[in-house]
Order: structure tokens, then C-alpha cells, then sequence
């Protein structure tokens, strides 16, 4: 069974990337804006969400109160994608309720695959 990975991003490039890296491993479904994510939810039952922070109109932590306020998506992963990069960034998000933190641009793709795996396996057990 093919895992399903939601990327919620507004920049074309690091959709494309994203899908590179995660394309032949996992069934990656992309959206361009935290909406047209919401509203795909239900339908593609994602496992896991990589979400921007910095997406136009609602940002990351706005769709992410969404989904937590959702019973049937409260306990889906989600980790924030960003290129946020201060020391202090990955406590303040991994406090709103994300499950983890990746900066952009992506260096090393191992700390990307290895967040994506440790998530599923916690949704596994």
C-alpha cells in the first residue's frame, strides 16, 4: 500500500522538488493554498501534510488550527516547511502544534525522509 503525503505549498519549485524526492516512494498530492488543502482533505486522506508557513491569505498556522479543529484530522501529522530559519522558529511552530520542522531550501533530503518515516511509524503503532 502506497503511503499518501499532502503538500500544501505555494511556490511551484518546491512543489516540483518535493515530488522529486518523494514522487516514486510515496502517492504525493500538491495545493497551491491552505483552502484548496482543507478542502481536499476528506478526499485524499493524506497520512501525513508538509505544510508551508508562508502561503497567501491563510498562512501554515491558520490551516493548521483548521485541521486540528477537525476530529477526523485532529491527529494527523503535520510538519511545517518553511524557510523560517531562527533558532527560536522551531520551538515557536512545534508549540502552534506542528509535529515537526524542515527549512527550505531542502539540503539534505535524509533530514526530510527521515521526519516523513518517523511520523508514519508513530501513525503505524
Amino acid at each position: 500500500m502506497t503511503r499518501r503525503i499532502m503538500i500544501i505549498e505555494d511556490n511551484v519549485d518546491n512543489r516540483l522538488l518535493l515530488q522529486a524526492i518523494l514522487g516514486d516512494v510515496y502517492e504525493v498530492t500538491e495545493h497551491p493554498t491552505g483552502p484548496e488543502g482543507l478542502a481536499s482533505l476528506a478526499a485524499e486522506r493524506p497520512e501525513i501534510v508538509l505544510l508551508d508557513i508562508s502561503l497567501p491569505g491563510m498562512d501554515g498556522v491558520e490551516v493548521l488550527r483548521h485541521i486540528r479543529a477537525d476530529p477526523e484530522f485532529r491527529h494527523l501529522p503535520v510538519i511545517a516547511f518553511t524557510a523560517h530559519a531562527m533558532s527560536s522558529d522551531r520551538g515557536k511552530y512545534l508549540a502552534h502544534g506542528f509535529d515537526d520542522y524542515i527549512t527550505k531550501p531542502i539540503v539534505d533530503e535524509t533530514i526530510l525522509l527521515g521526519s516523513i518515516n518517523r511520523l508514519l511509524e508513530r501513525v503505524a503503532a
